[in-house]
């Protein structure tokens, strides 16, 4: 029985080192470190997707997507609420869709 656990401590030491060692060599991207390599700022998305919207931003995070780094900001404008997803290079607009329930809100399990 002690051998076994033994060779379970040692895999898990093992499958540690190399999750550790994956990530340094930039297979993991800490977004801290991505958001600083973006070429828009956080401020400068949220305008975008204001101006797109005609509405005021309630959230906005920044997310890898197939498309690569976007911005995924949240405009209210009015009774409609909008999520609008900005280019993290170009600035630019990707899509901007109505929500119509806010499914993607994990925080809020009201709605």
């Amino acid at each position: 029985m002690y051998r076994y656990t033994k060779l379970s401590l040692l895999a898990i030491a093992i499958a540690a080192i190399g999750t550790v060692a994956y990530a340094a060599k930039g297979g993991m991207e800490n977004d801290v470190l991505a958001i600083s390599k973006a070429k828009i700022s956080l401020t400068q998305a949220v305008t975008v997707a204001e101006q797109h919207a005609n509405g005021k931003a309630s959230r906005a995070e920044y997310e890898n997507s197939r498309q690569g780094w976007v911005y995924d900001v949240e405009v209210v404008n009015g009774t409609k609420v909008f999520d609008v997803r900005v280019d993290a290079e170009k600035g630019t607009v990707i899509s901007s869709v109505e929500d119509k329930v806010d499914h993607d809100d994990d925080h809020d399990k009201q709605d």
